[in-house]
Parts: structure tokens; sequence; C-alpha cells
């Protein structure tokens, strides 16, 4: 165990899920701590999944390890190249390998939101690094142990979180929608690529949900007009399912799957 993993044992009372799609899968979040993230990781284990979170702050991994025992808690910046292969290191010790990665953390760039002409090149970057970079430098990182797994016949997905901005131009939002178009588009690429090896890419819009993120956003929205993040972590957790459950197709005869 390293000094940023941290565990806290599942009483042997627990129980999930009978008959889940996910019962023994080995399922990594990034940005696990709040919002969506965090749904997820009470969403997967209450499925009888083995779920090891990432996030940036270690209060926060070790509030969430204290409040839903048997989660693997892992400090780490997806954002930063030199966190990568630490947190993939101790994502595959703590699983054993993987069969789920969901790549959920995000960066708005500026706060509060800025026009493209107003908007910092650092602001970018940062976007870039936390929606784009990030999550393709990890998939890359644990692609041999989802290859692994689909060979075994555990089936592999790796969930790329989108948003209506990867598709929809709308002011203000620039630096994080081109982000997000980036990484939606790499998802459909990668997914072509790789589902010949039964492994499967998708990108998933999850809506607008009451999240920090969508508050720092929009500080004055109307949070009633919000979906809840537990309620769409079900909603996600039902299309990785579906994935998991279907059989998979010749890639020259897939029609279009990827979620958007």
């Amino acid at each position: 165990m390293t000094m940023n993993h941290i565990t806290n044992p599942l009483p042997a009372s627990t129980e999930g899920h009978a008959g889940s799609a996910f019962a023994g899968l080995r399922v990594a979040i990034t940005g696990g701590t709040s919002g969506l993230g965090m749904a997820l990781v009470r969403e997967l284990l209450d499925r009888r999944a083995q779920v090891a979170f990432v996030a940036r702050r270690r209060d926060g991994v070790e509030r969430v390890v204290r409040e839903l025992p048997g989660t693997h808690g892992i400090v780490g910046d997806v954002s930063k190249k030199e966190d990568i292969h630490p947190i993939a290191v101790q994502i595959l010790g703590a699983l054993g390998g993987l069969d789920v990665l969901i790549n959920n953390a995000s960066d708005l760039g500026p706060t509060p939101l800025a026009l493209l002409a107003d908007t910092e090149c650092e602001d970018i970057e940062r976007a870039l690094a936390t929606n784009l970079l990030g999550p393709f430098r990890l998939t890359k990182a644990l692609l041999g142990s989802l290859a692994a797994s689909a060979r075994d016949g555990r089936r592999a997905v790796v969930v790329n979180i989108s948003s209506d901005a990867a598709i929809n131009a709308y002011p203000f939002w620039g630096a994080y929608g081109a982000s997000k178009a980036a990484l939606h588009h790499l998802s459909r690429i990668w997914d072509e690529e790789l589902v010949p090896g039964g492994v499967r890419v998708l990108s998933v819009d999850p809506g607008d949900m009451d999240t920090p993120l969508h508050a720092a956003a929009v500080p004055d929205g109307d949070r009633s007009a919000l979906k809840c993040p537990e309620a769409a972590a079900r909603e996600l957790a039902g299309t990785i399912a579906s994935v998991l459950l279907r059989r998979i197709p010749d890639s020259r005869a897939k029609s279009e799957e990827t979620l958007v």
C-alpha cells in the first residue's frame, strides 16, 4: 500500500444488488469525492462492484473512504502527467485488474465563465489537461489491463463523461466545450479501434446536474430544474450494464452506438 492509497475494509454484513451486472467487477472512477463521481462510487459499490476512486484532495478522499467502507481511495490529479502512472499502479494494486474505467474528473476552465476572447491561455490549458489529456493518459496507462479483462471474457468498458457543450456551441463555455468536444471525438475513434479486441469506449452526457461544478459555472441558476447526481449515476450504471451484457458486435457491422 502506498501512502496515497486509502482503504476502509467492507463490513462482512454489507450486501448489494444480487445478480447485478457489476457484481465482482473492478471499477475505477476519477473525480470521486463529489457530484456525479461520488454518486457513482456509491451506486456501483451498492451494485457489488469493487470500486477505486481518484481525487486531488486527501481530506476528500479520506472522507469518502470513511463514509463508504469497501472503497479504495487514491489521491492524485489526472491533469498532471507525473501523477498518471502512480494512479494507474494504485488502481491495479487495489483492484487486482480493471474492467470499467469512468473518466469523470472535469474542469470548467475560467471561473467565472468567460468569452473565449477573454479566456486566459492557462485556463484553456487546464481544461484540456483535465478533460482530454487526463482521460487519454489514464486510459492508455490502463489499457493493457482492460484488454486482459476482455480476453478473459469479463468485458471491458471505458466511459468518458461528456456534455451537451461538446456538441452545441454555448457562449462563455468555450474552454469546457472545446475540451469535451475533443474528448467526445477521441472516444468515438478509440471505440472504433478497440472494439475488435472487446474493449468498448463510450462518450456519455449525463445531463445538467446539481453538482459543485454546475454551481461554479452558473452560481445563480435554478437548482430545482437540475437532475440530482444520484439519478444520473443510476442511469449511467444502467447504460454501462447494458453494454457489459451485450454481445460485442463485429466492428464492420456496428451501428452508431456511441452515446452522446
